[in-house]
């Protein structure tokens, strides 16, 4: 526990130790290398970890983290203990694209393909007296996609680490790890939102899930956009049950969208006999309705609609919208430091944080696997706020 709690004081003071370094697993990158998992290597990575935060806080003098960059093994220490620091600041971002989105783990970089199957789960046909059973049959619509690289490279000048300019190194592993989770929530909005709004090849005329005349975010759209959602039915016309739904907005709609969601009462009219009544009841929309907020919507999206586009998605668990793919083995962001390419005229290799050979630079890198496709489009309806 001391280990843990000396890994956790460089991250921050509101830090979580389970974020940093979990019971299942010691991490990835750079802590995947062989002897991550041995007792003798995580005191010494404790010892270092120890010597980065006192040096961070102001007890002990740079010099001292200068001197331990120099050795053999310290940059590596120094590399696991930024790729734990990212991991935790990964794991801080918030995010919401998973609450509608279907995550999976793939096994490589090829083209995964996922199949959705109707078929067989109709209603019974009656049966007369000695006669034969109809036959059913089943049907398949096959999705692809793959996952690819995201990443960039970190260097670090030898002036740098010279000038004991701790500012370039203490907020790396939060910049990586807020880096990995605005990819990860960028590509989830771009999976259903284009330059016009909702993405035009997941909402379509035929696919029955535009809301119509794309109304602006209120009461009687919702109302709308769950009865279109309610009235989609599966390949044998049989309705597909939607119980709970989410409402994911662009930001400039979280008010009203929280004004909708948390009123105590609503005030309706409804068409009835040869007037209109109006009728005051419970919020009902709290307990189908739950909010997340895209902040993407407005990148992606034109000017015209990027601050109007909101849309409800069904339970990703069971028909998936939208699904995202991670890497097997590699499934959250890893950090690599660059190996040293010199070595002293007079022989021998030099310490790992003079830099390399061409410009004396010292490097880290962050990579992030991810992919990801459109599945059902039945499990979705969206409006671009537009009013036409």
């Amino acid at each position: 526990m001391e280990f843990l709690q000396t890994i956790e004081t460089i991250q921050a003071e509101a830090a979580d130790v389970q974020r940093l370094f979990n019971a299942r697993e010691d991490g990835q990158g750079v802590r995947q290398a062989k002897g991550r998992k041995n007792p003798v290597y995580k005191k010494r990575l404790a010892e270092a970890a120890k010597l980065v935060a006192d040096v961070y806080n102001g007890i002990r003098d740079p010099y001292f983290l200068r001197e331990a960059l120099s050795t053999s093994d310290f940059p590596q220490l120094f590399g696991d203990i930024l790729d734990r620091q990212v991991l935790a600041s990964y794991r801080e971002w918030p995010r919401t694209y998973q609450n509608y989105v279907k995550t999976a783990t793939v096994r490589d970089f090829r083209t995964v393909k996922r199949f959705r199957v109707d078929g067989g789960e109709g209603r019974l046909d009656e049966v007369d007296e000695q006669a034969a059973y109809p036959g059913s049959s089943l049907s398949d619509d096959e999705y692809g996609y793959a996952v690819k690289k995201h990443g960039r490279r970190m260097p670090f000048s030898w002036e740098t680490m010279i000038n004991d300019d701790l500012d370039a190194l203490k907020d790396v592993p939060e910049r990586f790890g807020r880096a990995a989770r605005r990819t990860e929530e960028y590509f989830a909005t771009t999976l259903w939102i284009d330059a016009n709004g909702p993405h035009a090849s997941l909402y379509a005329a035929g696919n029955n899930n535009i809301v119509t005349s794309n109304p602006a975010l209120s009461i009687p759209a919702l109302q709308t956009a769950m009865t279109v959602l309610a009235a989609q039915v599966d390949a044998e016309d049989e309705p597909i049950v939607v119980e709970t739904v989410e409402l994911v907005v662009a930001p400039a709609l979280r008010i009203t969208a929280r004004n909708i969601l948390n009123a105590i009462q609503l005030e309706l009219t409804e068409s009835g006999g040869s007037s209109d009544q109006k009728l005051i009841v419970e919020n009902w929309m709290r307990n189908e309705v739950r909010l997340s907020v895209a902040p993407y919507i407005p990148t992606v999206a034109s000017s015209a609609n990027g601050n109007s586009t909101w849309g409800l998605f069904a339970n990703p668990s069971d028909r998936p919208a939208l699904e995202m793919g991670f890497l097997r083995g590699h499934t959250e962001p890893e950090v690599f430091i660059k190996a040293p390419n010199a070595m002293r005229a007079g022989g021998g290799s030099v310490e790992p944080m003079a830099g390399d050979f061409e410009t004396d630079s010292i490097e880290y890198k962050v990579r992030h696997v991810v992919g990801g496709g459109r599945m059902d489009p039945k499990m979705t309806v969206a409006s671009n706020g537009s009013g036409s």
